[in-house]
């Protein structure tokens, strides 16, 4: 039987992050054998996995990266049980990690079978399951492509953000940086008129003409009235016509064409916990 050092103890714990109990045992129980003690934890994480995968995982990190040319940026929440969990220093550098690996990918599904320091995303996950005791998953995957990317994340991890310009300019960053702030604060459902879905458009419609029916208004003027309502539901609803949080007499379009007069939010991406 081999001997199992306190080094060789803490090597499988820097290795696989599991406890040092836990790395201990599974080094005992295979003779010393570093690859199978590995498998044996990671074995331990898919049954955790298996008997919490009915459990909410509504806390964690919501992270937003954007890589080196300010041309790509991605937003993913790694979801886990509990706010304690969640605000760990190592869950949250695993977050970023995450997400930077994410940058290479163009679905979530391409991105949890992609490497992660010698195993894949998705066996990542659940060998930190059996390591925490918590359920862990990638709930979102936001990729966006621009320009100009620019990112924020909301203090605690809780919202991330990816805001699109129409050129990398002079004031682009700082710009991108507010426009992501306002998505954040605002959760607009699209970025413009035309990318509203057309069944909430309808759904809005008729709400605004049973209100009105209600209030007595002619069914002659139902059409025109419900046009005007919908009209402030755009503004209140989709990015570019907001009113800008920073100075509510002019929208968010008209801010960054402040910035340049030709410059346009092209795109944006919001991810929360919950």
């Amino acid at each position: 039987m081999a001997t199992i050092t306190a080094a060789d103890v803490n090597k499988l714990r820097t290795i696989t992050g599991a406890g040092m109990m836990d790395c201990k045992k599974a080094l005992v129980e295979t003779d010393g054998d570093f690859d199978l003690a590995i498998e044996n934890l990671r074995k331990k994480g898919q049954k955790v996995a298996a008997n919490r995968s009915d459990r909410e995982s509504t806390e964690g990190a919501a992270i937003a990266v954007v890589n080196a040319d300010k041309t790509v940026g991605v937003v993913i929440t790694l979801n886990c049980e509990t706010d304690f969990v969640g605000m760990n220093e190592s869950f949250v550098k695993m977050a970023f990690d995450m997400a930077n690996l994410a940058l290479n990918f163009n679905s979530k599904e391409e991105f949890l079978a992609a490497d992660f320091n010698g195993i894949t995303v998705a066996e990542k996950l659940i060998e930190q399951t059996g390591v925490i005791g918590e359920k862990l998953e990638i709930r979102t995957f936001e990729k966006l492509e621009g320009a100009f990317i620019g990112s924020y994340i909301h203090s605690g991890n809780k919202i991330a953000t990816i805001v699109a310009l129409s050129a990398n300019i002079e004031g682009a960053e700082e710009a991108a940086r507010n426009v992501a702030m306002q998505a954040a604060a605002m959760s607009p459902i699209a970025l413009n008129e035309e990318g509203v879905d057309s069944e909430i458009i309808a759904k809005e419609i008729e709400i605004a003409k049973d209100l009105l029916r209600q209030e007595g208004k002619p069914e002659a003027m139902l059409d025109t009235i419900a046009k005007g309502k919908l009209a402030r539901f755009f503004k209140d609803n989709t990015l570019v016509n907001q009113d800008y949080i920073k100075d509510s007499k002019m929208s968010v379009g008209a801010y960054v064409k402040s910035i340049d007069k030709n410059l346009t939010v092209t795109g944006f991406k919001r991810a929360s916990l919950g």
